[in-house]
């Protein structure tokens, strides 16, 4: 099967004006609804490795030194693309056959999910840690397959028309299951425990009822369809060995992409969109601190204000990408999450102000919730082939990563040299790289190759 073409001469550079109700009614639509609650399931496992578990061992008794090593645990999120190629493709005995290509994974993966949820509740951290460390590692590596299939999912099954309002659905599902995960798992553990039974107890059955809250995303597949992508790209290489067909979704994911006009350009787009947002987020709770507010200040605002003004934005993000064209869409999104950064120069100068601090934290997270949903949209715009859309999607992710983990890391540098109200200001200008790239995609005639694709 060939790479996908672009259609061509049919692409506008802005894209029909929609109403409102036109905007709104998109999230009702059947196929973002399951985005939706697979978002849901794929948020809901992050925090039972991190930081839920990490309450669960302080409270036993584990020593921060063994604590601050779990952090490790983390790592299946960073390199799962190095196994996405086999998720693209291999089949599941019996799951494949049964449910499709993607369906089948993505009720493998589930099951495997639940088992290493249940199998880590059963883990006690004071007399086992290195068991504790097995169990999240494996509801890690799980929820990280998980995690590889919904994307693949998502961008297979969505019509462009309806990809950015299916990542918002998903963006504010995900941060959801996080929610449940950390604050209602915490709420659960304690219900158990005013029952009387053990603390440790208490902790094994609010696992067990994680694991279970796994089945809303099991119930979703099993009511989803197959994409009709999918199944062509299965019909494709029905006759392939599966050597052949991993070696062609490993290779073929890099040579597919880097053959396109300005490959290179667009993959410094990726790295560099976001790098705004990364550099200023990497100091904003210590710039909170040193201003005077209170831990719980800070975390009362960003878990409570902040949540609401990331869901806010998202769904905000969804409707900016259904109203405007990809590269509009993209200026909206780079150029407020950018402005945003304003707000902390500003709260610098006003000082220990709780309301500036809440209009500061909404501003940011509302503005960078519009650009991720505008960005995601884009990526999985870039994943033109169902052959390998499970292994480019997490290449352009992890790629997106460079600028939060690597290239922020002198943010701390620039703080201390320049005092907090000119960072933040430094923080705005460092989003212009982007938006040149930007502008020179656009003239290159970047996003009209990206228009209505078909494979």
């Amino acid at each position: 099967m060939t790479a996908p073409d672009a259609t061509s001469g049919t692409a506008t550079t802005d894209a029909p004006a929609t109403s409102w109700r036109d905007s709104l009614a998109v999230y009702l639509q059947p196929r973002v609804l399951i985005v939706l609650f697979l978002g849901f399931s794929s948020g809901l496992p992050l925090a039972l490795s991190g930081s839920t578990l990490l309450v669960w061992m302080r409270e036993a008794g584990v020593d921060l030194k063994t604590i601050g090593l779990f952090a490790l645990v983390g790592t299946p999120y960073t390199l799962k693309f190095l196994w996405a190629p086999l998720v693209d493709a291999l089949h599941v005995p019996l799951f494949t056959r049964a449910f499709g290509r993607r369906r089948g994974w993505l009720l493998f993966s589930q099951l495997l999910l639940i088992i290493a949820i249940l199998l880590l509740a059963m883990t006690d951290p004071a007399s086992s840690p290195l068991y504790v460390a097995l169990g999240a590692l494996l509801v890690a590596t799980t929820s990280s397959t998980q995690d590889i299939v919904v994307d693949a999912f998502r961008v297979e099954s969505l019509p462009e028309s309806e990809q950015a309002a299916g990542m918002a659905a998903y963006v504010a599902a995900y941060r959801i299951g996080m929610l449940i995960s950390t604050a209602g798992a915490l709420f659960i553990v304690s219900g158990f425990e005013s029952t009387g039974i053990t603390r440790g107890s208490a902790w094994m059955w609010g696992y067990v009822v994680m694991a279970a809250m796994v089945l809303i995303g099991t119930i979703t597949a099993l009511v989803a369809t197959e994409p009709e992508q999918s199944v062509r790209a299965e019909a494709a290489t029905h006759d392939e060995t599966a050597f052949t067909r991993v070696l062609h979704a490993a290779i073929g994911a890099f040579s597919e992409f880097l053959s396109r006009k300005d490959a290179i350009a667009a993959l410094a787009f990726v790295v560099l969109f976001k790098f705004t947002d990364a550099f200023s987020g990497t100091m904003t709770a210590p710039f909170v601190i040193d201003l005077g507010f209170s831990r719980n200040d800070y975390a009362a605002i960003v878990k409570g204000v902040g949540l609401a003004a990331t869901l806010i934005g998202g769904f905000a993000g969804g409707f900016v990408a259904r109203r405007y064209s990809l590269a509009n869409s993209l200026w909206i999104g780079g150029v407020v999450q950018a402005l945003a950064n304003l707000t902390f120069s500003w709260l610098a100068v006003v000082g220990t102000n709780q309301w500036a601090l809440a209009l500061a934290i909404c501003a940011e997270n509302f503005t960078s919730a519009i650009g991720t949903v505008i960005f995601v949209a884009y990526l999985s715009a870039l994943c033109q082939n169902p052959l390998h859309t499970a292994t480019q999607y997490a290449l352009l992710t992890a790629l997106a990563a460079v600028g939060r983990t690597y290239l922020s890391s002198g943010a701390g540098f620039v703080a201390a040299a320049t005092g907090w109200p000119l960072f933040f200001v430094i923080c705005v200008l460092v989003a212009i790289p982007s938006l040149m790239l930007l502008t020179w995609l656009q003239r290159r005639g970047h996003f009209e190759a990206l228009g209505p694709v078909r494979v």
